[in-house]
């Protein structure tokens, strides 16, 4: 069995990870959560969980996972504990091997003819200011994560839209936002949790980000 912590498990993308991973052969997921009532609520009273703040988790109480996927969310204002947490996690997995999967956000990815990054058109919508700083620092995490060489992570960028769904067909692609036959740049949780699970059982990527989209329903 591959012992799979998922940070942030009772939150929109982590939950329907854990739930789809929960149902597959092979894989034993535990959820890393900072509130347990809330998680058993969202995942049933039968889930298993690791209760308490990520960034006062113990090596020791961390090495148990062969892959440890990183679904953390917080408020734009604390966004940069996205980079906090990929080091403590690179630190971690670079002394105990793990495999690290990293969701992260769009705006990193490339877009129009010019090839500029996403985010600076995500910065140009009114009232941007109250969340921005989230894609701007997932950007810094992706940075971060490009310097890594000795440990095996690899980094998921969403769509322009993410949002609760069941699975549906998909593409994949690397560094540029992709939108489907219909000019929609979206992708479900379903999707990104079959993508997710996918590739803990066959890994494709390998220190490197790819994106992927919904294709149909």
């Amino acid at each position: 069995m591959i012992k799979v912590g998922i940070i942030g498990a009772s939150g929109m993308a982590g939950r329907t990870i854990y739930k789809l991973a929960a149902a597959t052969q092979d894989l034993n997921p535990i959820g890393i959560v900072r509130h347990e009532k809330k998680a058993k609520e969202v995942l049933g009273d039968d889930a298993q969980l690791l209760s308490g703040d990520i960034f006062a988790m113990t090596d020791s109480l961390l090495s148990r996972f062969d892959v440890i996927i990183d679904a953390f969310g917080t408020n734009p204002a604390d966004a940069d504990r996205h980079l906090r947490l990929a080091e403590k996690l690179i630190n971690l997995a670079r002394k105990n091997k793990i495999r690290l999967i990293f969701i992260l956000g769009a705006g990193s990815l490339q877009t129009g003819e010019d090839e500029h990054l996403f985010v600076d058109d995500l910065e140009k919508i009114p009232a941007s200011s109250s969340w921005i700083n989230t894609p701007r620092q997932q950007l810094k995490e992706l940075q971060y994560l490009e310097t890594i060489t000795d440990v095996d992570w690899v980094g998921i960028s969403p769509a322009a839209t993410f949002e609760p769904g069941p699975a549906a067909s998909y593409q994949l692609g690397k560094d540029t936002l992709l939108y489907n036959g219909q000019g929609e740049s979206k992708v479900t949780t379903g999707t990104m949790a079959e993508v997710i699970v996918k590739e803990i059982l066959v890994p494709q990527f390998h220190q490197e980000r790819f994106t992927v989209v919904n294709t149909g329903k």
